[in-house]
């Protein structure tokens, strides 16, 4: 039977119902194999931005730590290689971490060094892990904010594989700017949920996300700036989609007069979002006043670090497109900045955002991406000025985001109107990737070990008595003193030259090296004018007065040592070495009691210090003060100390042994002092084998030790 067609009153001819539910059902069913295409296609992208990722930094896990930072921040750091620990995660919120407060970071090391101890290839896969979770939530993000699946691709692949990003990923301690970098992303998705449904509960959400990232690196900050731009684009939050406005005077005013309401509205919403960043912003310039991390301003004028920041903008605009000698120390020029590039800086940038500002109607991403740059740039771009380098790459991590955006959007808006310009797009975005990915795994097998990092910097850069000092470190290190003198003496010529800004702190560094390089060279009375002048330099420099201290103290100079080593510790109070080194010089001049407070002090700061465990259980051990004594603790402690040594130490055989004694238990006394006395034989410690074999007669006669100092 036919099947009769009606018309509707405008005359249009209705469907019937039956073949109504039938193109339903077939839309239906197109949407779901669009959507289920959809994924598969986010899936496939996924798989490749992890791919070449890991491609470029997957050699990382066969890397060292470095001697820049790395020290501070994890293998020299003992609240951080305890691990996991109570004290130690509230000590994280309640102290400073290498100058800064970043309490996530600090415990994300941690973390690390539980499940990886010391091998530093754990702590760089963790790294390589987190950029890969912030590079998947970029192209994931901006895919539903803007609906571009490949432009937001190709932004992800850029910011997956780019040169300037590989200080942040191949550098342990720039385990701030991945960690933060993943929170960074997770608040942009949190804020687009919040936008597509306003609610209460969504907006906590974007302040939670947001304290996570402030508590991992305070360049975070000025966030709450960018989710506003976001919110001009591609949110377009500043207007009424739906309202039309006429070109009529009133219709111009009435338009005026929302959007200003609606931005005013945009910045009300991010007050808690700003208080949120202003006290970050309270934190850490507090810490770093009190630290010796930020340069005091004086050293240098407003007026330099202002030129050094409009050619820096200029200059990583240069690296984003040309990313070539790049280095991981840029040391400021000896002389002022010529004049002419600071105002062809100035011009360019002044064009830049007058350009953005007019073309902003018909580009808006352009005025997004800009600006995004610009503004996230501002708590590094070295107005204040926190350590010595001119730049530094791992600074663009977030900031040069913007400017993939921009770029991207701007190449595909222009390429639209050429034939095949999908073909063209997709071969030029190819191999863009595949030359920076080559680019970057060339840039971070430099990171391999500190000497060919430093190396590296020398190669790349001119005057660097910053490389100059870690190469001579190295070679103390390595015993090559010839060499380390050398470069310490290349880099006090460097720093002495370098008038305009003649950083103390730095020069008081070189100072100190150069002195420790000589007095393990068997040369004191060269090293101390060294250290007296890195102390003047810098009277704040803990790290001088200990090493001075130390020097002191071998030459038999007691007092003078203790002098040295108490003024370190009025500036770092919580160093356990500087308490055990004095614990040891009270210990050499008969003050027990002040002795043991100093061994007890280290070992609050750092409870697995094997040698102010050993020292603290030999006084407890034979201390002629009774009251002091406690034989039982003293064997606690010195069995420890025996378990925390990768080696066979007769010292500390030798203190058990003592410890036994004290606790009546003679026989176990004896037995350890055999295998104490065995031991210093096989290591030709012949002196401390003699001094075992009177205290086994003591000990056969169960007599205790009394008043004998530990070798």
């Amino acid at each position: 039977m036919a099947v009769r067609h009606g018309k509707d009153k405008a005359g249009t001819r209705k469907l019937p119902s039956v073949r109504g539910s039938s193109v339903s059902v077939a839309t239906n069913s197109g949407r779901g194999r669009n959507r289920t295409s959809s994924r598969f296609a986010s899936f496939c992208v996924c798989l490749a931005l992890i791919a070449i990722t890991w491609l470029v930094f997957g050699q990382t896990l066969g890397h060292d730590f470095v001697n820049f930072d790395d020290h501070v921040y994890v293998y020299e750091n003992p609240r951080i290689i305890q691990g996991i620990t109570l004290d130690g995660v509230i000590g994280v919120f309640a102290h400073l971490h290498a100058r800064n407060w970043h309490p996530l970071t600090s415990i994300s090391h941690m973390l690390d060094c539980q499940l990886f101890g010391l091998n530093a290839g754990g702590h760089h896969f963790t790294n390589v892990l987190l950029h890969t979770i912030a590079v998947l939530l970029l192209f994931l993000v901006f895919h539903q904010m803007t609906g571009a699946f490949w432009s937001s691709a190709f932004v992800a692949s850029l910011f997956a594989i780019h040169p300037l990003h590989v200080e942040s990923v191949a550098w342990i301690s720039e385990r701030k700017d991945v960690l933060s970098a993943d929170f960074f992303m997770l608040t942009l998705w949190a804020y687009l949920r919040y936008t597509r449904r306003p609610s209460v509960g969504r907006y906590v959400v974007v302040v939670f996300f947001l304290g996570l990232g402030l508590m991992s690196k305070p360049m975070l900050v000025t966030l709450p700036f960018v989710l506003l731009l976001l919110d001009y684009w591609p949110l377009k939050r500043t207007c009424d989609q739906n309202q039309v406005f006429r070109n009529s005077r009133s219709e111009v005013d009435a338009r005026w007069r929302v959007t200003s309401g609606r931005m005013f509205t945009l910045v009300l919403e991010k007050i808690p979002l700003l208080v949120l960043s202003a006290f970050s912003c309270a934190a850490t310039l507090l810490a770093q006043s009190n630290s010796e991390a930020t340069d005091r301003l004086d050293q240098l004028p407003f007026t330099w670090r202002f030129n050094n920041a409009v050619i820096t903008y200029v200059t990583y605009f240069w690296q984003m497109i040309w990313p070539t000698r790049l280095a991981v120390f840029y040391p400021h020029p000896n002389d002022q900045l010529p004049f002419w590039q600071v105002i062809l800086a100035i011009a360019f940038l002044f064009v830049c955002s007058l350009l953005v500002i007019l073309l902003r109607k018909q580009l808006p991403y352009i005025l997004t991406g800009w600006f995004w740059y610009i503004g996230m740039l501002v708590p590094v771009i070295g107005l204040v000025q926190v350590g010595e380098q001119a730049r530094a790459d791992r600074y663009t991590y977030l900031p040069q985001i913007g400017l993939y955006v921009m770029i991207t959007w701007a190449v595909a808006d222009l390429a639209r109107s050429y034939r095949n310009h999908r073909i063209v797009l997709a071969v030029a975005a190819l191999a863009a990737i595949a030359a920076l990915s080559v680019c970057a795994f060339v840039q971070t097998s430099y990171w391999k070990n500190s000497e060919a990092l430093w190396t590296h910097a020398l190669a790349v850069t001119s005057d660097n008595d910053v490389a100059h000092n870690n190469l001579g470190y190295l070679s103390v290190r390595r015993g090559e003193l010839d060499e380390a003198i050398s470069h310490f003496n290349t880099a006090l010529n460097i720093r002495a030259g370098n008038a305009a800004s003649h950083y103390n702190l730095g020069r008081a560094l070189i100072e100190n090296n150069l002195a420790n390089a000589l007095a393990r060279k068997g040369l004191p009375g060269e090293a101390i004018p060294h250290y007296e002048e890195a102390v003047r330099l810098r009277p704040d420099y803990a790290d001088a007065y200990y090493n001075f201290g130390a020097v002191l103290f071998r030459e038999g100079k007691i007092d003078d040592a203790i002098t040295e080593w108490q003024k370190a510790l009025a500036i770092q109070p919580y160093d356990a070495e500087v308490h055990t080194s004095l614990g040891t010089a009270f210990g050499r001049k008969g003050m027990l009691r002040e002795a043991i407070t100093e061994y007890q002090q280290a070992l609050k700061v750092a409870p697995q210090n094997r040698l102010a465990m050993n020292n603290l259980a030999w006084l407890l051990a034979t201390s002629s003060d009774a009251s002091s004594r406690d034989g039982t603790k003293a064997v606690a402690l010195a069995r420890e100390a025996i378990q925390l040594s990768s080696d066979a130490d007769p010292n500390f055989f030798r203190t058990l042994a003592a410890a036994y004694a004290e606790s009546g238990r003679f026989s176990e006394a004896v037995a350890t002092a055999e295998q104490a006395m065995q031991v210093a034989t096989a290591q030709g410690k012949s002196g401390l084998a003699n001094i075992l074999e009177k205290e086994l007669i003591l000990y056969r006669a169960h007599s205790p030790v009394r008043e004998t100092e530990p070798q």
